[in-house]
């Protein structure tokens, strides 16, 4: 009895592609869902797997012709695919979806580091639905990691949802493979440290951060010439609260206010259910430099209390911090982070958005800068902020972005600005 494969599906709106390579033969016996052609598309090459098992009488196709969906791929004779082989797909089931094919370069990313080698992509094709694998290409998941609880071993929506939470509180480094390294020792003397706790926890957040994140960062200056004047007359009354009137303290009331105006500043993104989380709450996260590397406590409720209070609230962070005496609840809850960088120098620059958050404000060291005021154009020297607003691209678009750093800007330059719009 003569058995016909026809080209299956190859996903949303894709309804033809280019042969690659044709992988079986007339007089080959196949099995189902064994990779018959790999075929390219305008989106990936792809594995297309037979949904049917026997041997093959014909093949209908060379490499390098155009296939479309429905198209005669194959005439198969007989049926002999063992009950073991057939056991996961019934022969009346619909055709199996292709398979993305990794770029020989990608695959040892697919490896876990301390897990057996995974067997080739060819001798293992992955049940899923279009809508399946587009859903899981959107949310950047591997569709072939994961684990399908359906008959057959079929691949699920809430499959790809459970394993994409799975990688978002697991440790990030079973989602980001080690890159061996070569033997430096070859070329010369070298050491070997171990890392630290927090490096190691730093190194894990920061990799998860930047690959889950479409960064966009922009630049402003903002003139503290009056802002600078006015914070040494008040120094003493944080000084009396035992901390130190500092433009970080007073940045993080100014972002507080900020939050408030530009709420998509202070979300996260949960796109395994394809929501934004608006937090009601205004906790600024503050990046203290330690001996054991980066740590993030978090003034809570940032925007009910006044600059004073922040100031001797940063303090005492901080030195909870560089002491290691912090707590895990210190460290936990930000929706946004300032990190300042200007006690040790340097302008602009790029930081990474602290994940979950959606955007995170860089702070170098001022300077005097030469500016043209007035009417008449006169050129005066002006004590210039360089920032540097870091944000996820995915929920904040370029123009919010300006708009924010604007508004932190013209807030500092003008100190009016919080009472009236914060």
């Amino acid at each position: 009895m003569a058995i016909e494969f026809r080209l299956p599906e190859l996903g949303e709106k894709i309804k033809s592609g280019d042969v690659v390579k044709v992988l079986v033969s007339p007089g080959d016996v196949i099995a189902i869902e064994q990779p018959v052609l790999e075929m390219e598309t305008d989106k990936a090459v792809v594995e297309v797997p037979s949904s049917v098992a026997g041997k093959v009488a014909q093949v209908h196709i060379k490499p390098g012709e155009k296939a479309s969906v429905g198209q005669l791929i194959l005439t198969l004779e007989g049926e002999a695919s063992s009950p073991a082989q057939s056991a996961p797909v019934a022969q009346s089931a619909p055709p199996p979806p292709p398979r993305e094919v990794k770029p020989a370069l990608e695959r040892p990313a697919e490896k876990p580091a301390e897990s057996p080698a995974p067997a080739p992509s060819s001798q293992v094709p992955v049940a899923a639905a279009p809508s399946v694998r587009q859903f899981a290409r959107e949310i950047g998941v591997e569709i072939s990691q994961v684990p399908g609880t359906e008959a057959g071993g079929r691949i699920s929506i809430e499959d790809v949802k459970k394993y994409a939470k799975q990688l978002l509180t697991s440790k990030p480094a079973g989602a980001i493979p080690a890159v061996e390294l070569p033997d430096f020792s070859k070329w010369g003397s070298v050491s070997r440290e171990p890392m630290s706790n927090v490096r190691k926890k730093t190194a894990e957040h920061m990799a998860l951060a930047w690959t889950s994140i479409p960064h966009v960062t922009q630049f402003d200056w903002a003139n503290i010439t009056d802002l600078e004047e006015r914070r040494k007359k008040l120094a003493a009354k944080a000084e009396k609260a035992g901390g130190k009137l500092t433009v970080t303290a007073i940045l993080v009331k100014i972002v507080a206010a900020a939050l408030k105006v530009f709420p998509k500043f202070n979300a996260s993104i949960d796109m395994a259910k394809g929501e934004v989380v608006l937090k009601k709450y205004f906790h600024v996260g503050l990046a203290v430099d330690t001996e054991r590397g980066l740590l993030v406590p978090v003034i809570r409720d940032a925007d009910r209390k006044n600059i004073v209070q922040i100031a001797a609230e940063m303090t005492q962070l901080a030195d909870k911090a560089r002491s290691g005496k912090i707590a895990l609840d210190d460290l936990q809850g930000g929706s946004f982070t300032i990190t300042n960088l200007g006690g040790i120098g340097g302008t602009h620059f790029t930081p990474i958005v602290n994940f979950p958050e959606v955007a995170i404000l860089g702070v170098g060291r001022a300077r005097l800068e030469p500016t043209f005021q007035g009417k008449d154009g006169c050129c005066q020297p002006r004590l210039m902020l360089p920032l540097s607003l870091s944000y996820d691209h995915r929920l904040i678009d370029g123009a919010d972005g300006a708009r924010f750093l604007r508004w932190i800007v013209e807030a500092i330059e003008e100190p009016l600005m919080i009472p009236l719009e914060g």
